[in-house]
């Protein structure tokens, strides 16, 4: 999948684009995802309540608990529920008994539940730049659970290939682009987090879009370079169109 190299690949922002390859994250960036995860989080917080710990103090054990199951676990909902339990543990020392871990089971209903809904003007934009441009989903996350929400999102069909990967890395991006026969160039990645969006793919010198979302998980922030002429910084999904 090599696009015709022309002018108009320079990067410059504001410049329409010819033929591109686009990568596309998904949570957060085609559908809200953290969000329902930060509101379970939230009720979590609010039932574990100690006298000897504020609120700040339990969310720091909590996201101190996530980062390392996720390095040694991956992602998913089975490894959020287990960062719950495990917190809950911490929190009051002792393990959950078998009547808290099903209440535990019972704030994350939402995660189970087959509904997505998409980020404003996503589908659109997606049919739009299909007729201009070669697309490509990339996820990372646990296999059935991202399958189930891309079923469920109905915008598989914009997509000439979809990828769920463990994670989202430099190699990761090297080995897509080899395995597709990529042009590095003319290949953008577009999502919202920083960490596993844009800084990998401009190591393995694709270019990237950042869309930022309010509600980008806490573990997928980093610090982007802002004068890297390489990544396009947008508002909103729409402005694609302007673009490519």
């Amino acid at each position: 999948m090599k696009p015709t190299e022309t002018a108009s690949q320079s990067g410059r922002p504001g410049v329409r684009r010819d033929r591109q390859v686009l990568i596309f994250d998904a949570d957060d960036t085609l559908w809200e995802n953290n969000v329902i995860f930060e509101r379970i989080i939230g009720d979590f917080l609010d039932w574990v309540e100690h006298p000897e710990s504020d609120r700040d103090a339990r969310r720091a054990v909590f996201n101190e608990i996530e980062k390392a199951n996720t390095r040694v676990h991956g992602y998913g909902t089975l490894v959020f529920l287990r960062s719950l339990a495990d917190c809950f543990a911490r929190l009051r020392g002792r393990p959950a008994s078998e009547a808290e871990l099903r209440h535990i089971d019972r704030l994350a209903v939402a995660l189970t539940e087959r509904r997505v809904e998409l980020v404003a003007g996503v589908a659109d934009t997606l049919a739009e730049l299909g007729g201009r441009h070669d697309l490509l989903l990339l996820t990372k996350g646990a296999v059935e659970e991202q399958r189930r929400k891309i079923e469920a999102s109905d915008l598989a069909h914009h997509f000439s290939s979809v990828h769920i990967v463990p994670e989202k890395d430099v190699a990761t991006y090297t080995r897509i682009s080899a395995d597709l026969a990529l042009l590095p160039a003319a290949t953008w990645m577009i999502g919202n987090s920083p960490k596993s969006d844009i800084l990998p793919a401009r190591r393995a010198g694709m270019n990237a879009v950042f869309i930022p979302h309010a509600h980008t998980w806490v573990l997928e922030h980093d610090e982007l370079d802002p004068g890297d002429a390489g990544v396009l910084h947008l508002s909103a999904f729409p402005e694609l169109l302007d673009h490519f």
